[in-house]
C-alpha cells in the first residue's frame, strides 16, 4: 500500500531544508576560499593601488545597486546637452588588480563568474578587490573605464569613447529609495534620477522600434529572515520566498547597461576583434507554442503584435500574466559569446536586444567583461589591443557557459528546496492555482489520441510552480491539494482538488 506522504514541522522542515542549502555549494563543487598565492597576489595588487591619471572626479556619479551590495561594478551620471543627453557611465577598473596569467586571473577562469547562494555570494575575486579596492564605493577615489555616451533627443547615441580615469561616486542610491524619491520629486538626487527617467524611457522606446524585449518578469527571492520580525521577536530563522516587482528605475538603469554593452560590440566589430554575447532569434515553433499558451492563459497574442510590445503589456503580478512571461523564457534561448579577431562572425546579433550586443558593465562579477574593457578602451584610442586579451578570445565561451550552468543548477535547487520547506509543513492542503501546462501525448494515452493527465501549475500564493496530478486545462483557474514536499529529493506535487 502507499504510504502517506510525511508532514514535517516547520521548524523540522527548516532544519533539513538548512543542512541541504548548506551542502549544495560543495556538492557542486563551488568553494568560497581562495588558494593562498591568489590571497597573496591581491594584497600585493592592493597595496599598489593604482590610479589613472586622467581625472574625472568632477562628475557627480552615484551607484544604485540592491541595499547592502558591496562589489558595485556601475556608477553614472547624466548631464543635459542641447536637445539631448550626455551619459557618463563608469565601470570598475578591476584589469587594473589583475596581471594577465597570474594567480588571480588563473583562478577568475576557473570560476567564470559571481555565484550567489542562499547563505551568501561565491566571488570571482577576492573580496580585497571586488568588495574593496576595485568596487565603487561611495566618497572613495577610485580607478574606472568611463564610457562617454552623447545622445539626441530620441535617445540614439551619436558618438562613444571609453577611457581609464579617476572618478569618486558620491553616493550609493538603492532602488526603492530612488523609485520613491522620484515620484515624490525630493531628495538631492531628483533631476539626476529625472534624467535617468528621460533617458531610460526613450532608450526603451527604441529597444520596441528594433525589436528587442527586456523581460520584465518578477524576480523569486530566497531571503533569510532572523526571526526578529516576526510577531513573537523570539522565532527561529526562517528562509523565505519573495515574489519581487522590479520597480521602473531598475528597467531605466539597466538600459545604461544595454546602451553600453551595444556600443561596445560597435566598437569591436569595427575594430574587428572581441567577443559578443549572441542570441539567435525565436524558433517558429517556440513561437507558435508561446502563442497557443498565451491563448490558453487569457490574454492572446495578437497577430502582428511584436513579441517585445505583447510582453511588455503583461503584468508579472497577475498569476496568469506571469505563467505567459515564464513561458516566454522559451524564446530567449541558445545565448553563448561569439569571439573573433579578423572578420566578423556570421551571428552577431542579441536577439532580446535586438542588436549585436556585449558584456563589459559587470567585471566584478562576470570574467569576460575583463577582456571586452581593455579590448574597446584601446579600440577607443586607435591603440593595439592587448595580446593577452586576444590570446584568452577563444577560451572564454566554454569558461562562461561552465560557469553559468553552474550558477542555474544552484539557483535551480535552490529553489526547489526552499519551496519544498516552505510547503512540507502543509501537506494536505489546498491552493489556488492556474494551470501551465498538461501531460502530452505518449504510450497508450497516444494510441487512443487521449491526453495523458497531469501537468504544471502556478499557485497564486506562495509563488510555487509544481507537478500536478489530474486531468488539467491550460489557462483554467484550479484548486490544488498538496500531497507531496519532501526537502530531500526538493520534490513538491499536487493533485487536483
Amino acid at each position: 500500500m502507499p504510504t502517506t506522504p510525511l508532514r514535517l514541522s516547520a521548524q523540522a522542515a527548516h532544519d533539513e531544508l538548512a543542512a541541504k542549502l548548506a551542502a549544495l555549494p560543495a556538492e557542486l563543487e563551488l568553494t568560497r576560499e581562495f588558494p593562498p598565492e591568489v590571497l597573496a597576489e591581491a594584497d600585493a595588487a592592493v597595496a599598489d593601488r593604482p590610479l589613472p591619471d586622467p581625472d574625472r572626479t568632477d562628475l557627480e556619479f552615484v551607484t544604485m545597486d540592491p541595499p547592502g551590495a558591496t562589489d558595485l561594478d556601475q556608477a553614472f551620471f547624466i548631464e543635459r546637452d542641447g536637445g539631448g543627453w550626455r551619459v557618463f557611465y563608469a565601470i570598475a577598473d578591476l584589469p587594473a588588480f589583475v596581471a594577465p596569467g597570474g594567480a588571480i586571473d588563473a583562478e577568475a577562469h576557473r570560476r567564470g563568474q559571481t555565484v550567489y547562494a542562499p547563505d551568501g555570494r561565491i566571488p570571482l575575486h577576492p573580496t580585497v578587490i571586488s568588495e574593496g579596492a576595485a568596487s565603487l564605493l561611495s566618497s572613495q577615489l577610485r580607478g574606472a573605464f568611463v564610457w562617454e555616451h552623447a545622445l539626441d533627443a530620441s535617445g540614439n547615441v551619436t558618438s562613444t569613447t571609453v577611457g581609464r580615469a579617476r572618478i569618486r561616486s558620491r553616493r550609493q542610491l538603492d532602488y526603492a529609495t530612488s523609485q520613491a524619491d522620484l515620484e515624490g520629486d525630493r531628495g538631492r538626487d531628483a533631476a539626476l534620477l529625472g534624467m535617468l527617467r528621460d533617458v531610460g524611457e526613450t532608450r526603451v522606446a527604441l529597444e520596441a522600434e528594433r525589436g528587442g524585449a527586456s523581460l520584465s518578469t518578477p524576480e523569486i527571492l530566497v531571503s533569510l529572515t532572523d526571526g526578529r520580525t516576526a510577531p513573537s521577536r523570539t522565532a527561529p530563522p526562517r528562509y523565505m520566498l519573495e515574489r519581487r516587482a522590479l520597480l521602473p528605475v531598475e528597467a531605466w538603469n539597466a538600459q545604461l547597461s544595454l546602451m553600453t554593452g551595444m556600443a561596445a560590440a560597435s566598437m569591436m566589430l569595427d575594430g574587428g576583434v572581441g567577443i559578443l554575447r549572441t542570441m539567435p532569434p525565436a524558433q517558429p515553433d517556440a513561437i507558435d507554442r508561446l502563442r497557443r499558451q498565451a491563448r490558453a492563459l487569457g490574454t492572446p497574442w495578437p497577430a502582428g503584435q511584436p513579441y517585445g510590445d505583447y510582453l511588455r503589456m503583461l503584468d508579472g503580478t497577475n498569476p496568469k500574466h506571469l505563467a505567459i512571461l515564464h513561458a516566454a523564457a522559451s524564446l530567449f534561448r541558445g545565448a553563448g559569446y561569439t569571439p573573433f579577431d579578423g572578420a566578423a562572425p556570421v551571428e552577431t546579433m542579441q536577439s532580446a536586444v535586438g542588436a549585436p550586443y556585449a558584456h563589459v558593465t559587470a567585471p566584478l562579477r562576470r570574467l569576460v567583461d575583463r577582456f571586452g574593457l581593455v579590448i574597446c578602451e584601446a579600440l577607443s584610442a586607435g591603440a593595439a589591443v592587448p595580446e593577452w586579451a586576444r590570446a584568452a578570445l577563444p577560451e572564454l565561451p566554454k569558461q562562461m557557459a561552465r560557469s553559468s550552468n553552474l550558477a542555474g543548477r544552484l539557483d535551480r535547487m535552490t529553489l526547489d528546496a526552499v519551496e519544498a520547506a516552505l510547503l512540507a509543513p502543509r501537506i494536505g492542503e489546498e491552493f489556488a492555482a492556474v494551470v501551465l501546462s498538461a501531460g502530452g501525448m505518449s504510450g497508450s494515452a497516444a494510441e487512443d489520441g487521449k491526453r495523458r493527465d497531469g501537468g504544471t501549475v502556478q499557485l497564486v500564493d506562495p509563488a510555487v510552480e509544481a507537478l500536478c496530478d489530474g486531468h488539467l486545462e491550460p489557462g483554467t483557474d484550479v484548486r490544488v491539494r498538496l500531497v507531496e514536499a519532501d526537502v530531500a529529493t526538493a520534490t513538491v506535487r499536487f493533485t487536483l482538488a
